[in-house]
């Protein structure tokens, strides 16, 4: 049997759930802490057991992203991949990624200085909505519907000048239902879906409060999922959908270490089994 390897560096739900899962089909299991690990240019692979296969699942992007590295050197195979977790936590190259591979995406719009930041905006119009280009749990994503609280905002940026602050994404405001969709793809199939609601605001993370509801998952739905994965490199991903009144589907957001506990709880298919199956053939290849 295979061990498989978790490490995270805040151990939620989802991290017990894949242990319990991999343990219940016999596999032998790691759960390593990336906060109590050191590694080096001298390290090798059999100074640590990472085991056959780890699923990297750091909450911290940065701390994740150069873990997966420090594996990659020590030719550990992880899942996901250090190019995968790259692109996926930067919604910039996401997006420019998945509108070059025809995937139906928001117009997105870039700048890099807040006063061409504030040009732009003028020149588009309000509302339209501001993200960081790096961050998760919906944070500092805010929209945008007057000058006023644009200028306080940019303002605001420019004091902070953290070296992504620079870096201005702007997004068209999507005239959808009160409710977005988070698919979850492992390899190539979408194992389950949900309609996350907005509680009041235009917000729909469940992080922040938005009830799950399981979502059918439609042959057009599956095709764009599948096609986003395979723009970003694949792997186990979360997916964010809108419904675009005029356009239908659109795809805005594609996760790297996806949390699936709210999806776990009105999935049919067993998520955390089917992640493991799919770490386990990841590393019969």
């Amino acid at each position: 049997m295979a061990k498989v390897c978790i490490v995270f560096d805040r151990l939620r739900l989802e991290e017990k759930m894949l242990e319990d899962q991999a343990s219940k089909m016999g596999h032998n299991t790691i759960v390593i802490d990336a906060k109590i690990t050191q590694m080096s240019t001298e390290t090798r692979r059999s100074d640590i057991d990472f085991g056959d296969v780890v699923l990297e699942r750091c909450v911290s992007y940065y701390r994740g992203l150069h873990f997966t590295a420090c594996l990659e050197f020590l030719d550990v195979p992880v899942i996901n991949t250090h190019q995968v977790a790259e692109v996926c936590g930067n919604k910039m190259v996401t997006s420019l990624l998945l509108k070059k591979h025809g995937v139906p995406t928001p117009k997105t719009y870039f700048a890099f200085s807040s006063e061409e930041a504030m040009r732009m905006i003028e020149k588009l119009g309000y509302p339209i909505v501001i993200k960081p280009i790096i961050g998760s749990w919906g944070r500092g994503i805010l929209p945008l519907r007057d000058k006023d609280t644009t200028e306080a905002i940019i303002e605001m940026r420019d004091i902070e000048d953290g070296s992504h602050d620079r870096i201005y994404y702007l997004q068209e405001m999507i005239k959808r239902p009160p409710r977005d969709i988070r698919a979850i793809t492992v390899g190539d199939q979408v194992v389950a879906a949900m309609y996350r609601k907005s509680q009041g605001d235009f917000k729909t993370n469940i992080a922040l409060g938005g009830d799950p509801e399981i979502c059918e998952v439609t042959k057009e739905m599956e095709d764009l999922c599948l096609k986003a994965s395979k723009a970003v490199g694949g792997g186990i991903l979360g997916i964010d959908l809108m419904e675009d009144d005029s356009r239908g589907l659109v795809i805005h957001e594609v996760n790297n270490t996806v949390e699936f506990k709210g999806l776990a709880r009105v999935a049919k298919k067993n998520i955390p089994e089917e992640m493991i199956k799919f770490a386990l053939n990841y590393i019969r290849k």
